[in-house]
């Protein structure tokens, strides 16, 4: 960097860093208004602390504020605070950082900002993006308790100069010239009236609607009253950042009214959360559980409901890294004061601090959940039957939370409606060990499936897993508190507990199984049965079908092959109850011929199961031979 007449160059190395920032690290023109802010507030922060050790600085919160003034005449913005200021030195080392810094210097910098927690409202970083909307800014600035103001002055084209400035008291201006979209249109971003109060409006509201400190606006084209009284200004943004005050002195109306803020639903939330970490990771969240579904619950590309601030500025919504996937339907904010960010604040650094964060943001939703299951019962079972098939994700993926989320579940059940794992353990039948499901379509269908006729029987409880989930989480958690899952439609499911009724009937030899099972082998439409015996587990209905190895239910079947997947091999088991009247009426006909009837024993056994018929034209043709007969 060379000194001529107050006129600084940039560095070769740096200026491709500053066309860098300009150009390609923010992806969204609008954050140069956020970045000034924050450095206004920032300003403000540092005159207010300063002065505490400091009485003749004499720092007023009452009269603290951030002015932003637009000319569209002059084609003009500027960002005005009574705040610290800075000297001539400290603008050049501030606004210099990337003027006195090359590429590998300048990113060590950034690391080392990030590692003090003062990464945001760092001039030198955010300051650049003024370029993005501007062909020149200027910074006029008066150091706090020092008579001297200075001008910091660059069109961003490699050089800025030093000159004395014209401010009379304490702050800081940093004024914009527009691009013109016309002549500039290469480099203007897109066509957007920054000159227009409503556009800037928005802009504040959006990311700097909780900064502690009022934001006025100004509008040099707007023409005063007549009469002398002019109405006092309203600030712009509303300072009412409610996850910082005291929960006792928000009302559940303020609360309710913010939650509609953030997730654009008109209805009140069913739960919320106030946390407050202390420490060394000091953060704030304020978080609710929806009263319905989002519309995008179940949208691969759908949003989730957090928004990340620091220090009460807005950095980016939709923020992934601080929630998990199962718990995507949470809305609200956390609001950090030091989580790290990359150089444009617009992606979230992965580090220790970011997973301590999400730990504690999960632990905090499971336990309000937890508590909402054991005091607000029938609340609860209305919140699983909305997110209960979402929070189960959580069962395969946060292995840490596992058992958590199980406590957490509630299922629809044979014997008991619905229940928790806990209540089933509990109402265990004698000599069970074992926590028994099946999987498949609705609930109502699986109630009725042949498989549980034994179970029901025992008066044994049987889970229903109709969701398409229960069938990816349930092979990789095995039990729940020393009890076994068991799969009922499972070849080698051994039935514990509950007294069944004893059948006196003989059973038909085993001529006829073989020759049941030898029809089948003939039958091409059959070469997933890969066997036929006698079940112990059919009460009522003549035949079922059992699978062999790790069951897989005909609906995730299906949807394998809607998704063009093809699924794990199929290895089938035909039961036959050998006491169900047909049994014996086919099993005591002389010279009879078996293949006819196995094809109506297995078509009535895929029909229980739910799935489609392997030739259904066959089957009909040979239902209606045997009946005509």
């Amino acid at each position: 960097m060379s000194e001529t007449d107050g006129k600084y160059e940039f560095q070769s190395e740096a200026k491709q860093v500053l066309d860098l920032m300009i150009h390609s690290v923010y992806s969204n023109p609008d954050i140069f208004l956020r970045e000034l802010i924050s450095n206004a507030s920032d300003a403000l922060d540092k005159l207010r602390i300063a002065s505490l050790s400091d009485e003749s600085l004499g720092f007023s919160q009452d009269e603290a504020k951030i002015t932003v003034r637009l000319d569209p005449e002059a084609k003009t913005i500027s960002v005005s605070d009574n705040g610290m200021g800075m000297s001539r030195d400290d603008l050049i080392a501030f606004l210099g950082t990337i003027a006195k810094s090359g590429t590998k210097e300048f990113i060590s910098a950034m690391r080392e900002a990030r590692g003090n927690g003062d990464l945001i409202g760092q001039f030198g970083v955010g300051f650049y993006s003024s370029f993005i909307v501007s062909n020149r800014v200027t910074v006029d600035s008066r150091k706090a308790g020092s008579d001297e103001s200075w001008l910091w002055d660059s069109t961003g084209d490699g050089t800025f100069t030093i000159s004395p400035g014209t401010r009379t008291g304490w702050g800081t201006d940093v004024t914009l010239h527009v691009k013109d979209t016309e002549k500039d249109d290469d480099e203007a971003p897109e066509a957007k009236n920054y000159l227009s109060r409503w556009a800037l409006r928005e802009i504040i509201k959006k990311y700097s609607d909780f900064v502690s400190y009022p934001i006025f606006i100004e509008d040099a084209s707007e023409k005063k009253p007549d009469d002398k009284k002019e109405e006092k200004p309203e600030p712009v943004n509303s300072m009412k950042a409610l996850w910082i005050r005291p929960e006792p002195s928000v009302t559940d109306e303020e609360y309710n009214e913010f939650y509609k803020h953030v997730s654009h639903d008109w209805e009140n939330p069913m739960e919320r959360i106030v946390y407050k970490a202390e420490g060394t990771n000091e953060f704030y969240a304020l978080l609710f559980i929806p009263s319905r579904p989002p519309f995008d619950l179940f949208y691969r590309d759908g949003k989730h409901g957090i928004e990340l601030y620091i220090r009460r500025v807005f950095i980016m919504n939709d923020c992934r890294d601080l929630m998990p996937e199962y718990l995507r339907f949470v809305r609200g904010v956390v609001d950090s004061e030091d989580l790290p960010l990359n150089v444009s604040r617009e992606i979230l650094q992965q580090d220790h601090l970011t997973s301590l964060i999400k730990r504690g943001l999960v632990r905090k939703v499971l336990d309000a959940l937890k508590k909402m299951k054991s005091d607000k019962p029938d609340e609860y079972k209305k919140f699983w039957g909305m997110f209960g098939e979402v929070l189960k994700e959580g069962i395969v993926s946060d292995t840490k939370n596992r058992e958590a989320l199980m406590k957490l579940a509630l299922f629809n059940s044979s014997k008991s409606g619905q229940t928790s794992l806990d209540d089933y353990a509990a109402n265990m039948k004698e000599g069970q060990k074992s926590i028994y499901y099946i999987t498949g379509g609705k609930s109502d269908a699986l109630s009725s499936s042949p498989k549980l006729e034994v179970f029901r029987d025992r008066g044994i409880d049987v889970l229903l897993l109709s969701d398409p989930i229960d069938e990816l989480w349930i092979p990789s958690v095995h039990e729940f508190e020393s009890h076994h899952f068991a799969n009922a439609a499972a070849a080698d499911t051994e039935i514990e507990g509950g007294d069944a009724e004893s059948k006196s009937e003989e059973t038909p030899g085993d001529s006829f199984i073989s020759g049941v099972r030898d029809a089948l082998k003939e039958l091409g439409q059959f070469a997933s049965v890969e066997d036929v015996r006698y079940s112990s587990r059919l009460v009522g209905s003549p035949a079922t079908f059992v699978q062999k190895g790790e069951p897989m239910s005909p609906q995730m079947r299906n949807f394998f092959r809607s998704m063009g997947q093809e699924a794990p091999p199929e290895h089938k088991i035909l039961e036959i109850n050998a006491s169900h009247p047909l049994v014996r009426k086919i099993s005591n006909q002389e010279g009879r011929d078996l293949k006819d009837w196995a094809v109506l024993l297995a078509g009535l056994a895929s029909i229980s199961d739910g799935e489609p018929l392997a030739d259904a034209p066959a089957f009909t043709e040979t239902l209606v031979k045997l009946l005509g007969e």
